[in-house]
Protein backbone atom coordinates (compact mmCIF):
# COMPACT_ATOMS: atom_id res chain seq x y z
CA UNK A 1 0.00 0.00 0.00
CA UNK A 2 0.90 3.53 -0.89
CA UNK A 3 2.53 5.35 1.88
CA UNK A 4 0.45 8.33 2.96
CA UNK A 5 3.04 11.04 4.11
CA UNK A 6 7.50 10.07 4.53
CA UNK A 7 10.22 11.95 7.00
CA UNK A 8 13.32 12.16 4.83
CA UNK A 9 16.07 12.40 7.27
CA UNK A 10 16.08 10.71 11.07
CA UNK A 11 16.79 14.42 11.68
CA UNK A 12 13.83 16.32 10.54
CA UNK A 13 11.10 18.01 12.73
CA UNK A 14 8.60 17.98 9.63
CA UNK A 15 6.69 15.74 7.61
CA UNK A 16 5.90 15.78 3.63
CA UNK A 17 2.56 14.42 2.65
CA UNK A 18 2.69 12.33 -0.42
CA UNK A 19 -1.37 12.56 -0.80
CA UNK A 20 -3.76 15.20 0.54
CA UNK A 21 -4.21 14.36 4.55
CA UNK A 22 -7.47 15.34 6.31
CA UNK A 23 -7.55 17.58 9.80
CA UNK A 24 -7.81 15.19 12.76
CA UNK A 25 -6.57 11.95 10.92
CA UNK A 26 -4.17 10.20 12.97
CA UNK A 27 -0.99 8.55 11.43
CA UNK A 28 1.87 6.53 12.80
CA UNK A 29 5.49 5.96 11.35
CA UNK A 30 8.49 4.05 13.60
CA UNK A 31 6.61 3.86 16.74
CA UNK A 32 5.35 7.79 16.76
CA UNK A 33 1.79 9.14 16.74
CA UNK A 34 0.76 12.20 14.61
CA UNK A 35 -2.88 13.73 14.78
CA UNK A 36 -3.33 16.41 12.31
CA UNK A 37 -4.77 19.88 13.07
CA UNK A 38 -5.43 21.00 9.98
CA UNK A 39 -6.04 19.71 6.53
CA UNK A 40 -2.41 19.04 4.76
CA UNK A 41 -2.31 18.34 0.86
CA UNK A 42 -0.37 16.82 -0.78
CA UNK A 43 3.41 17.72 -1.14
CA UNK A 44 3.79 20.11 1.56
CA UNK A 45 4.84 19.48 4.88
CA UNK A 46 3.18 19.51 8.40
CA UNK A 47 5.21 19.88 11.84
CA UNK A 48 6.47 16.76 13.93
CA UNK A 49 5.96 18.23 17.38
CA UNK A 50 5.61 21.55 18.90
CA UNK A 51 7.49 24.27 18.01
CA UNK A 52 8.31 27.60 19.80
CA UNK A 53 8.88 30.84 18.03
CA UNK A 54 12.44 31.14 16.63
CA UNK A 55 13.03 27.42 16.70
CA UNK A 56 15.26 25.55 14.17
CA UNK A 57 13.08 23.78 10.92
CA UNK A 58 15.22 20.29 10.00
CA UNK A 59 14.64 18.71 6.72
CA UNK A 60 16.47 16.66 4.30
CA UNK A 61 18.88 16.66 7.77
CA UNK A 62 19.95 20.14 7.56
CA UNK A 63 18.33 23.53 8.55
CA UNK A 64 15.82 25.13 6.45
CA UNK A 65 14.34 27.70 8.42
CA UNK A 66 13.07 29.14 11.58
CA UNK A 67 9.31 29.03 13.00
CA UNK A 68 8.57 33.08 12.99
CA UNK A 69 5.75 32.31 15.99
CA UNK A 70 4.62 29.13 18.07
CA UNK A 71 2.91 26.20 15.97
CA UNK A 72 1.23 23.02 17.38
CA UNK A 73 2.31 19.68 16.35
CA UNK A 74 0.70 18.32 13.08
CA UNK A 75 0.12 21.99 11.37
CA UNK A 76 0.57 22.87 8.14
CA UNK A 77 3.74 24.76 7.08
CA UNK A 78 3.71 28.28 5.66
CA UNK A 79 4.91 31.45 4.51
CA UNK A 80 3.45 33.12 7.61
CA UNK A 81 4.68 30.60 10.45
CA UNK A 82 8.18 30.05 8.24
CA UNK A 83 10.61 31.62 7.69
CA UNK A 84 14.08 31.21 5.93
CA UNK A 85 17.04 30.57 7.18
CA UNK A 86 20.31 28.92 6.69
CA UNK A 87 23.96 27.65 8.71
CA UNK A 88 26.93 29.78 7.95
CA UNK A 89 29.26 27.80 5.80
CA UNK A 90 33.56 27.79 5.44
CA UNK A 91 36.05 25.72 4.32
CA UNK A 92 37.72 22.95 6.67
CA UNK A 93 39.39 19.62 6.54
CA UNK A 94 37.59 17.13 6.00
CA UNK A 95 37.77 12.97 4.66
CA UNK A 96 34.84 13.05 2.49
CA UNK A 97 33.77 9.31 1.17
CA UNK A 98 32.18 8.28 -1.46
CA UNK A 99 29.49 5.27 -1.73
CA UNK A 100 30.27 4.34 -5.39
CA UNK A 101 27.27 2.38 -7.04
CA UNK A 102 27.38 -0.79 -8.59
CA UNK A 103 27.76 0.05 -12.50
CA UNK A 104 28.76 -3.82 -13.69
CA UNK A 105 25.07 -3.52 -15.97
CA UNK A 106 26.33 -0.48 -17.51
CA UNK A 107 30.28 -1.26 -18.01
CA UNK A 108 30.22 -2.31 -21.00
CA UNK A 109 27.60 -0.15 -22.76
CA UNK A 110 28.28 1.83 -25.34
CA UNK A 111 26.17 5.21 -27.60
CA UNK A 112 26.50 6.33 -30.67
CA UNK A 113 27.78 9.25 -31.08
CA UNK A 114 29.33 11.89 -33.42
CA UNK A 115 32.95 12.04 -32.29
CA UNK A 116 34.44 15.62 -33.03
CA UNK A 117 38.27 16.08 -34.46
CA UNK A 118 39.48 17.49 -30.81
CA UNK A 119 37.94 14.14 -29.60
CA UNK A 120 34.60 15.32 -27.82
CA UNK A 121 31.38 13.64 -28.58
CA UNK A 122 28.41 14.84 -29.31
CA UNK A 123 25.10 13.19 -29.04
CA UNK A 124 23.75 15.19 -32.38
CA UNK A 125 24.58 16.86 -35.38
CA UNK A 126 23.48 20.34 -35.78
CA UNK A 127 24.53 23.35 -37.46
CA UNK A 128 24.62 26.61 -35.74
CA UNK A 129 23.36 30.62 -36.91
CA UNK A 130 25.37 32.66 -34.28
CA UNK A 131 24.21 36.86 -34.75
CA UNK A 132 27.31 38.83 -33.14
CA UNK A 133 24.46 41.39 -32.53
CA UNK A 134 20.22 41.83 -32.26
CA UNK A 135 20.19 44.14 -35.09
CA UNK A 136 20.76 40.32 -36.97
CA UNK A 137 17.80 38.40 -35.55
CA UNK A 138 15.11 39.20 -38.29
CA UNK A 139 17.39 38.01 -40.70
CA UNK A 140 18.16 34.96 -38.45
CA UNK A 141 13.54 34.70 -38.59
CA UNK A 142 13.84 34.57 -42.38
CA UNK A 143 16.46 32.42 -43.13
CA UNK A 144 14.78 30.24 -39.95
CA UNK A 145 11.51 29.73 -41.87
CA UNK A 146 13.21 29.48 -45.20
CA UNK A 147 15.55 26.37 -44.33
CA UNK A 148 13.07 24.63 -41.35
CA UNK A 149 10.43 24.28 -43.97
CA UNK A 150 12.48 23.27 -47.39
CA UNK A 151 15.10 21.08 -45.29
CA UNK A 152 12.30 18.95 -43.01
CA UNK A 153 12.85 20.14 -39.53
CA UNK A 154 9.77 23.08 -39.00
CA UNK A 155 7.16 21.46 -36.33
CA UNK A 156 4.51 23.92 -37.10
CA UNK A 157 3.01 22.44 -40.02
CA UNK A 158 -0.36 21.19 -37.97
CA UNK A 159 -0.74 24.88 -37.07
CA UNK A 160 -0.14 26.01 -40.29
CA UNK A 161 -3.03 23.62 -41.41
CA UNK A 162 -5.44 24.17 -38.50
CA UNK A 163 -5.39 27.95 -39.30
CA UNK A 164 -5.78 27.52 -43.15
CA UNK A 165 -8.86 25.24 -42.19
CA UNK A 166 -10.55 28.05 -40.13
CA UNK A 167 -9.75 30.53 -42.53
CA UNK A 168 -11.72 28.65 -45.19
CA UNK A 169 -14.41 27.97 -42.54
CA UNK A 170 -14.93 31.52 -41.70
CA UNK A 171 -15.17 32.21 -45.11
CA UNK A 172 -17.62 30.23 -45.75
CA UNK A 173 -19.92 30.73 -42.37
CA UNK A 174 -19.35 27.26 -40.64
CA UNK A 175 -18.93 27.05 -36.95
CA UNK A 176 -15.60 27.17 -35.91
CA UNK A 177 -16.50 25.34 -33.07
CA UNK A 178 -16.36 22.06 -34.75
CA UNK A 179 -12.67 22.19 -35.73
CA UNK A 180 -10.25 20.72 -34.37
CA UNK A 181 -6.18 20.00 -34.60
CA UNK A 182 -5.45 17.46 -36.27
CA UNK A 183 -1.89 15.50 -35.89
CA UNK A 184 0.65 15.48 -38.61
CA UNK A 185 3.48 13.22 -39.23
CA UNK A 186 6.92 13.33 -37.60
CA UNK A 187 8.73 15.85 -39.60
CA UNK A 188 11.59 14.01 -39.31
CA UNK A 189 10.50 11.35 -42.15
CA UNK A 190 10.55 14.19 -44.41
CA UNK A 191 14.41 15.81 -43.66
CA UNK A 192 16.79 16.03 -46.48
CA UNK A 193 19.82 15.13 -44.00
CA UNK A 194 19.26 12.35 -42.73
CA UNK A 195 22.92 12.90 -40.34
CA UNK A 196 21.84 16.33 -39.46
CA UNK A 197 19.42 16.83 -36.36
CA UNK A 198 18.69 20.14 -36.84
CA UNK A 199 19.69 23.59 -37.81
CA UNK A 200 19.59 26.07 -34.94
CA UNK A 201 19.62 29.75 -34.49
CA UNK A 202 20.69 31.60 -31.17
CA UNK A 203 18.75 34.76 -31.52
CA UNK A 204 19.37 37.16 -28.33
CA UNK A 205 19.33 40.89 -27.16
CA UNK A 206 22.65 41.97 -27.02
CA UNK A 207 25.93 42.41 -28.71
CA UNK A 208 25.64 46.08 -28.26
CA UNK A 209 24.11 48.59 -26.06
CA UNK A 210 24.41 47.40 -22.93
CA UNK A 211 27.85 47.17 -20.82
CA UNK A 212 31.44 46.18 -22.65
CA UNK A 213 31.60 43.88 -19.81
CA UNK A 214 27.68 42.56 -21.58
CA UNK A 215 29.73 41.96 -24.52
CA UNK A 216 32.70 39.85 -23.55
CA UNK A 217 30.92 37.75 -21.46
CA UNK A 218 28.37 37.10 -24.41
CA UNK A 219 31.24 36.36 -27.16
CA UNK A 220 32.07 34.17 -24.32
CA UNK A 221 29.06 32.17 -24.60
CA UNK A 222 28.62 32.39 -28.26
CA UNK A 223 31.96 30.90 -28.29
CA UNK A 224 31.21 27.89 -26.36
CA UNK A 225 28.28 27.22 -28.66
CA UNK A 226 30.49 27.28 -31.36
CA UNK A 227 32.86 24.89 -30.04
CA UNK A 228 29.91 22.53 -28.60
CA UNK A 229 30.11 18.60 -29.09
CA UNK A 230 26.70 18.64 -30.49
CA UNK A 231 27.72 21.13 -33.37
CA UNK A 232 29.49 20.86 -36.38
CA UNK A 233 29.26 23.64 -38.52
CA UNK A 234 28.46 27.63 -37.60
CA UNK A 235 27.04 30.15 -40.04
CA UNK A 236 27.63 34.07 -38.18
CA UNK A 237 26.02 37.17 -38.98
CA UNK A 238 27.21 40.45 -38.21
CA UNK A 239 26.01 44.11 -38.64
CA UNK A 240 29.24 45.19 -38.43
CA UNK A 241 29.11 49.06 -36.01
CA UNK A 242 28.29 47.00 -32.99
CA UNK A 243 30.18 46.44 -29.66
CA UNK A 244 30.78 42.65 -30.03
CA UNK A 245 33.11 42.45 -33.37
CA UNK A 246 33.26 39.59 -35.46
CA UNK A 247 36.95 39.53 -34.89
CA UNK A 248 36.51 38.96 -30.72
CA UNK A 249 34.10 36.22 -31.14
CA UNK A 250 36.60 34.64 -34.21
CA UNK A 251 39.57 35.22 -31.21
CA UNK A 252 37.69 33.42 -28.48
CA UNK A 253 36.55 30.65 -30.64
CA UNK A 254 40.19 29.72 -30.69
CA UNK A 255 41.15 30.43 -27.22
CA UNK A 256 38.11 27.82 -26.57
CA UNK A 257 39.31 24.96 -28.56
CA UNK A 258 42.67 26.15 -30.02
CA UNK A 259 42.80 23.82 -33.20
CA UNK A 260 39.39 24.68 -33.75
CA UNK A 261 38.63 23.17 -37.35
CA UNK A 262 34.86 23.48 -38.17
CA UNK A 263 33.52 25.03 -40.76
CA UNK A 264 32.82 29.04 -39.78
CA UNK A 265 30.89 30.79 -42.56
CA UNK A 266 30.92 34.81 -41.60
CA UNK A 267 28.86 37.27 -43.27
CA UNK A 268 29.01 41.12 -42.23
CA UNK A 269 25.85 43.05 -43.27
CA UNK A 270 27.22 46.62 -43.74
CA UNK A 271 29.77 44.88 -46.19
CA UNK A 272 27.56 43.30 -48.25
CA UNK A 273 25.40 44.05 -51.13
CA UNK A 274 22.42 44.50 -49.84
CA UNK A 275 20.30 42.18 -47.04
CA UNK A 276 18.99 40.56 -49.85
CA UNK A 277 22.14 39.30 -50.89
CA UNK A 278 23.74 38.70 -47.58
CA UNK A 279 20.64 36.21 -46.66
CA UNK A 280 20.52 34.45 -50.12
CA UNK A 281 24.40 34.25 -49.82
CA UNK A 282 24.24 32.69 -46.02
CA UNK A 283 21.42 30.04 -47.20
CA UNK A 284 23.45 28.84 -50.09
CA UNK A 285 26.92 28.47 -48.28
CA UNK A 286 25.28 27.62 -45.36
CA UNK A 287 23.41 24.59 -47.58
CA UNK A 288 26.74 23.51 -49.25
CA UNK A 289 28.04 22.98 -45.73
CA UNK A 290 25.40 21.09 -44.71
CA UNK A 291 25.94 18.59 -47.54
CA UNK A 292 29.68 17.79 -46.25
CA UNK A 293 28.00 17.57 -42.59
CA UNK A 294 25.55 14.98 -43.45
CA UNK A 295 28.61 12.82 -44.39
CA UNK A 296 29.09 12.37 -40.70
CA UNK A 297 28.12 9.41 -39.16
CA UNK A 298 27.45 8.23 -35.59
CA UNK A 299 30.16 5.85 -34.37
CA UNK A 300 29.71 3.70 -31.01
CA UNK A 301 31.49 5.40 -28.06
CA UNK A 302 31.98 4.72 -24.39
CA UNK A 303 29.35 5.85 -21.52
CA UNK A 304 32.74 7.72 -20.11
CA UNK A 305 32.00 10.47 -22.83
CA UNK A 306 28.60 11.31 -21.37
CA UNK A 307 28.51 14.90 -20.51
CA UNK A 308 24.93 15.42 -18.31
CA UNK A 309 23.40 18.28 -17.25
CA UNK A 310 21.29 18.08 -14.80
CA UNK A 311 18.68 20.55 -13.62
CA UNK A 312 15.02 21.32 -12.37
CA UNK A 313 12.24 23.79 -13.01
CA UNK A 314 8.79 24.47 -11.91
CA UNK A 315 9.52 22.79 -8.95
CA UNK A 316 7.32 21.06 -6.69
CA UNK A 317 7.57 19.49 -3.28
CA UNK A 318 8.14 16.22 -4.30
CA UNK A 319 11.09 17.39 -6.77
CA UNK A 320 13.60 16.80 -3.74
CA UNK A 321 11.70 12.89 -3.03
CA UNK A 322 11.35 11.79 -6.75
CA UNK A 323 12.71 13.11 -9.65
CA UNK A 324 15.70 14.61 -8.27
CA UNK A 325 17.04 11.76 -6.15
CA UNK A 326 16.28 9.72 -9.05
CA UNK A 327 18.18 11.95 -11.49
CA UNK A 328 21.41 12.19 -8.62
CA UNK A 329 21.77 8.34 -8.37
CA UNK A 330 21.80 8.60 -12.23
CA UNK A 331 24.65 11.47 -11.76
CA UNK A 332 26.70 8.94 -9.53
CA UNK A 333 26.21 6.41 -12.15
CA UNK A 334 27.28 8.34 -15.03
CA UNK A 335 30.75 9.42 -12.39
CA UNK A 336 31.46 6.00 -11.59
CA UNK A 337 31.86 5.75 -15.31
CA UNK A 338 33.96 8.34 -15.93
CA UNK A 339 31.51 10.51 -17.67
CA UNK A 340 31.00 14.48 -16.69
CA UNK A 341 28.01 15.90 -14.50
CA UNK A 342 27.11 19.37 -14.24
CA UNK A 343 25.25 20.90 -11.54
CA UNK A 344 24.30 24.37 -12.18
CA UNK A 345 21.79 27.24 -10.47
CA UNK A 346 23.63 28.57 -7.44
CA UNK A 347 21.15 30.01 -5.95
CA UNK A 348 19.72 26.71 -5.00
CA UNK A 349 22.62 25.40 -3.50
CA UNK A 350 21.54 28.29 -0.99
CA UNK A 351 21.84 26.09 2.95
CA UNK A 352 23.39 22.97 0.74
CA UNK A 353 26.61 24.96 0.89
CA UNK A 354 28.91 22.78 3.66
CA UNK A 355 27.34 20.13 2.37
CA UNK A 356 29.21 20.91 -0.92
CA UNK A 357 32.02 22.19 0.25
CA UNK A 358 32.73 19.05 2.37
CA UNK A 359 32.53 17.42 -0.94
CA UNK A 360 35.42 19.32 -3.12
CA UNK A 361 38.07 17.22 -3.67
CA UNK A 362 40.63 20.75 -3.36
CA UNK A 363 40.92 23.28 -1.18
CA UNK A 364 41.11 25.33 -4.20
CA UNK A 365 37.78 24.29 -5.25
CA UNK A 366 36.14 25.27 -2.64
CA UNK A 367 37.19 28.60 -1.85
CA UNK A 368 36.26 28.39 -5.38
CA UNK A 369 32.58 28.10 -4.90
CA UNK A 370 32.91 29.88 -1.52
CA UNK A 371 33.69 33.31 -3.77
CA UNK A 372 31.40 32.99 -6.28
CA UNK A 373 28.55 32.15 -3.78
CA UNK A 374 29.32 34.96 -1.63
CA UNK A 375 29.89 37.25 -4.58
CA UNK A 376 26.44 36.28 -6.53
CA UNK A 377 24.06 36.94 -2.85
CA UNK A 378 26.06 39.75 -1.82
CA UNK A 379 25.32 41.35 -5.88
CA UNK A 380 21.51 40.10 -4.51
CA UNK A 381 21.31 41.64 -1.76
CA UNK A 382 22.67 44.85 -2.91
CA UNK A 383 19.55 46.13 -4.89
CA UNK A 384 17.37 44.63 -2.37
CA UNK A 385 17.09 40.93 -2.79
CA UNK A 386 19.03 37.86 -2.00
CA UNK A 387 18.94 33.65 -2.23
CA UNK A 388 16.36 33.65 -0.22
CA UNK A 389 13.78 35.39 -2.28
CA UNK A 390 14.23 32.54 -4.78
CA UNK A 391 11.26 30.58 -4.55
CA UNK A 392 8.60 31.05 -7.06
CA UNK A 393 4.50 31.64 -6.15
CA UNK A 394 4.54 28.12 -8.27
CA UNK A 395 6.99 27.04 -5.78
CA UNK A 396 5.25 27.75 -2.73
CA UNK A 397 2.14 26.71 -3.42
CA UNK A 398 3.22 23.32 -4.06
CA UNK A 399 5.13 23.37 -1.10
CA UNK A 400 8.49 25.08 -1.26
CA UNK A 401 8.05 27.20 1.18
CA UNK A 402 12.03 28.65 2.12
CA UNK A 403 15.17 29.04 -0.26
CA UNK A 404 16.64 26.15 1.77
CA UNK A 405 13.92 23.92 1.43
CA UNK A 406 14.04 23.83 -2.22
CA UNK A 407 17.63 23.70 -2.28
CA UNK A 408 18.05 21.09 -0.41
CA UNK A 409 15.83 19.48 -2.69
CA UNK A 410 17.26 20.55 -5.67
CA UNK A 411 20.78 19.91 -4.33
CA UNK A 412 19.77 16.28 -4.73
CA UNK A 413 20.00 16.18 -8.73
CA UNK A 414 24.18 16.39 -8.24
CA UNK A 415 24.09 12.93 -6.14
CA UNK A 416 26.20 12.08 -3.46
CA UNK A 417 29.93 11.76 -5.82
CA UNK A 418 33.01 14.52 -4.76
CA UNK A 419 32.42 17.56 -6.60
CA UNK A 420 36.11 17.63 -8.95
CA UNK A 421 35.60 21.50 -9.97
CA UNK A 422 33.62 24.77 -10.07
CA UNK A 423 33.00 27.01 -13.14
CA UNK A 424 32.47 29.86 -14.24
CA UNK A 425 29.64 31.27 -16.40
CA UNK A 426 31.14 30.21 -19.82
CA UNK A 427 33.84 28.02 -18.56
CA UNK A 428 34.37 24.63 -20.20
CA UNK A 429 34.11 21.52 -18.28
CA UNK A 430 37.06 19.40 -18.48
CA UNK A 431 37.35 17.24 -15.24
CA UNK A 432 35.34 13.71 -15.45
CA UNK A 433 33.02 13.70 -12.39
CA UNK A 434 30.59 16.34 -10.83
CA UNK A 435 31.23 19.99 -11.57
CA UNK A 436 29.45 23.07 -10.11
CA UNK A 437 28.59 25.34 -12.81
CA UNK A 438 27.94 29.14 -11.79
CA UNK A 439 24.64 29.94 -13.04
CA UNK A 440 21.32 31.82 -12.25
CA UNK A 441 18.30 29.50 -11.10
CA UNK A 442 16.11 31.16 -13.92
CA UNK A 443 15.29 27.73 -15.82
CA UNK A 444 16.58 29.37 -19.97
CA UNK A 445 19.36 31.06 -18.37
CA UNK A 446 21.18 27.99 -16.34
CA UNK A 447 20.00 25.55 -19.52
CA UNK A 448 21.73 27.95 -21.51
CA UNK A 449 25.08 28.21 -19.66
CA UNK A 450 24.95 24.64 -19.03
CA UNK A 451 25.12 23.94 -22.38
CA UNK A 452 27.95 26.38 -22.49
CA UNK A 453 29.97 24.31 -19.82
CA UNK A 454 29.96 21.40 -21.99
CA UNK A 455 26.34 19.30 -21.45
CA UNK A 456 25.90 17.10 -24.19
CA UNK A 457 22.18 15.84 -22.53
CA UNK A 458 20.44 17.94 -19.92
CA UNK A 459 18.05 16.31 -17.46
CA UNK A 460 15.48 18.54 -16.39
CA UNK A 461 13.14 17.21 -13.61
CA UNK A 462 10.14 19.48 -13.10
CA UNK A 463 6.74 19.19 -10.97
CA UNK A 464 4.44 22.06 -11.98
CA UNK A 465 5.43 21.18 -16.28
CA UNK A 466 8.21 23.43 -17.90
CA UNK A 467 7.97 23.69 -21.58
CA UNK A 468 11.21 24.50 -22.80
CA UNK A 469 14.89 23.34 -24.19
CA UNK A 470 18.24 24.50 -25.68
CA UNK A 471 19.04 25.04 -28.81
CA UNK A 472 21.89 22.43 -29.00
CA UNK A 473 21.78 20.04 -25.93
CA UNK A 474 18.80 17.81 -26.00
CA UNK A 475 16.56 18.75 -23.17
CA UNK A 476 14.57 15.46 -21.38
CA UNK A 477 12.02 16.14 -19.28
CA UNK A 478 11.08 14.12 -15.92
CA UNK A 479 7.81 14.45 -13.91
CA UNK A 480 8.09 14.47 -10.15
CA UNK A 481 4.46 12.51 -9.83
CA UNK A 482 2.75 10.91 -12.50
CA UNK A 483 -0.59 13.51 -12.37
CA UNK A 484 1.62 15.50 -14.40
CA UNK A 485 3.37 13.21 -16.47
CA UNK A 486 -0.25 12.29 -17.58
CA UNK A 487 -1.86 15.17 -18.14
CA UNK A 488 1.27 16.94 -19.72
CA UNK A 489 2.62 14.01 -21.63
CA UNK A 490 3.20 15.92 -24.93
CA UNK A 491 6.48 17.51 -23.21
CA UNK A 492 7.18 14.97 -20.38
CA UNK A 493 9.78 11.70 -21.57
CA UNK A 494 9.97 10.40 -18.05
CA UNK A 495 7.81 9.65 -15.32
CA UNK A 496 9.30 9.50 -11.67
CA UNK A 497 5.87 9.53 -9.73
CA UNK A 498 6.18 5.38 -9.51
CA UNK A 499 8.85 6.71 -6.63
CA UNK A 500 5.93 8.47 -4.84
CA UNK A 501 3.80 5.48 -5.36
CA UNK A 502 6.26 3.27 -3.93
CA UNK A 503 6.44 1.07 -7.00
CA UNK A 504 10.01 1.74 -7.53
CA UNK A 505 12.96 2.84 -5.40
CA UNK A 506 15.17 5.60 -6.20
CA UNK A 507 18.08 3.16 -7.58
CA UNK A 508 15.17 1.46 -9.81
CA UNK A 509 14.59 4.81 -11.63
CA UNK A 510 18.18 6.59 -11.68
CA UNK A 511 19.42 3.17 -13.64
CA UNK A 512 15.78 3.88 -16.26
CA UNK A 513 16.98 7.63 -16.39
CA UNK A 514 20.09 6.44 -17.56
CA UNK A 515 19.17 3.45 -19.87
CA UNK A 516 17.16 6.52 -21.57
CA UNK A 517 19.85 9.01 -21.68
CA UNK A 518 22.00 5.76 -23.38
CA UNK A 519 18.96 6.27 -26.23
CA UNK A 520 18.55 9.74 -26.58
CA UNK A 521 22.49 10.01 -26.53
CA UNK A 522 22.32 7.52 -29.37
CA UNK A 523 19.20 9.47 -31.39
CA UNK A 524 17.30 6.30 -31.17
CA UNK A 525 14.76 8.24 -28.44
CA UNK A 526 14.20 11.91 -29.68
CA UNK A 527 12.73 14.18 -26.03
CA UNK A 528 9.78 15.81 -26.64
CA UNK A 529 11.68 19.05 -26.22
CA UNK A 530 13.53 18.21 -29.36
CA UNK A 531 10.56 16.77 -31.28
CA UNK A 532 8.99 20.37 -30.38
CA UNK A 533 11.93 22.79 -31.12
CA UNK A 534 12.18 23.85 -27.82
CA UNK A 535 15.02 25.81 -28.83
CA UNK A 536 15.14 28.53 -25.55
CA UNK A 537 18.38 30.61 -25.58
CA UNK A 538 18.84 33.32 -22.78
CA UNK A 539 22.67 34.74 -22.03
CA UNK A 540 23.07 35.88 -18.61
CA UNK A 541 24.36 39.50 -18.62
CA UNK A 542 26.09 38.38 -14.55
CA UNK A 543 23.24 40.97 -13.12
CA UNK A 544 21.15 40.00 -10.54
CA UNK A 545 18.89 36.76 -11.43
CA UNK A 546 17.32 34.54 -9.12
Amino acid sequence: MKNKFLKINSNDNVITALTDLKKGEELSLNGRHYNLAEIIPAKHKFFEKDMLAGEDIIMYGVLVGKTQHAVKAGSLMTTENVKHAAHPYAYRETNYQWQVPNVSKFKNKTFNGYIRNDGTVGTANYWLFIPTVFCENRNLDVIREALHNALGYAVTDKYKIFTNELVDAFKSGKDLNTLNLNPTNNARTKRLFKNIDGIKFLNHSGGCGGTRQDANTLSKLLAAYANHPNVGGITMLSLGCQHLQMQQLKDDIKKHTPGFEKPLLVFEQQQSQSEEQLIADAIKETFKGLIELNKIERQPVSLAKLCIGVKCGGSDGFSGISANPAVGYTADLVTALGGKILLAEFPELCGVEQNIIDRCTTEETANKFIRLMQEYDAQAHAVGSGFYMNPSPGNIKDGLITDAIKSAGAAKKGGTSPIADVLDYTEPATKPGLSLVCTPGNDVEATTGKAAAGATLILFTTGLGTPTGNPVCPTIKLATNSKLAKRMSDIIDIDCGPVIEGEKTIEQMGEDILEYCIKAASGDIIPKAVQLNQDDFIPWKRGVSL
